[in-house]
């Protein structure tokens, strides 16, 4: 799948956080959007996931055919520090309501996503009870082992330690190679895989 930006802007109130991006996302390939904090990389991943509307130009999804945007959330799977999970399911119940929506990736199954995830003994244990490094591995393996074409990520090592960074970078390796990767971040570590690199502030 492609993604197209024609003359894509977005603004609060009177004021622009991006304008004129004209740019086109490529199946396969693996971007990161730069920038410091506040410049609007969140803002232009929510466009790019369908859940924001530009102020002004136009967005286009394309795979053999052309995508409506509200259906692109069937080709996405993002994860994010801000991005709420159910915190009255403890982690089995949260793998199992994920894919009741989206497919395994190639091969794998429940048990084996609590196996990447290394918090087998955690199966049974709310979410509310969990560290939010832990919540955050959850985040990160539920979307990087969906199969879906997209993956998403927003600053995706927050809250994670020197170990969590290395699973994360295994995660991307051993489950993204083929798949459109955007990156959300201003942490070389967590793009350094991404040949493509988009920097809000070239948008001002």
């Amino acid at each position: 799948m492609n993604i197209s930006l024609n003359n894509v802007g977005r603004r609060f109130n009177k004021e622009w956080i991006f304008k004129n991006i004209d740019y086109t996302f490529k199946h396969g390939e693996k971007y990161a959007v730069l920038g410091p904090n506040g410049s609007g990389k969140s803002t232009l991943l929510s466009i790019l996931l369908g859940s924001l509307t530009p102020s002004e130009g136009e967005i286009g999804y394309s795979n053999l055919e052309v995508i409506r945007v509200e259906d692109v959330y069937q080709y996405i799977s993002f994860a994010a520090p801000y991005l709420d999970l159910v915190e009255e399911f403890t982690l089995q119940e949260t793998i199992d309501f994920h894919f009741q929506f989206k497919a395994y990736a190639h091969g794998l199954n429940a048990a084996e996503v609590l196996g990447l995830l290394g918090l087998k003994k955690s199966q049974d244990k709310a979410l509310k009870h969990f560290s939010s490094g832990m919540k955050q591995r959850t985040k990160l393996a539920l979307a990087c082992c969906s199969n879906t074409p997209l993956l998403f990520l927003d600053e995706p090592t927050s809250n994670l330690d020197t170990q969590g960074v290395d699973w994360y970078l295994q995660l991307i390796e051993k489950f993204a190679p083929n798949k459109m990767v955007i990156v959300g971040s201003n942490q070389e570590h967590e793009y350094g895989f991404c040949k493509n690199l988009l920097s809000i502030s070239d948008y001002k």
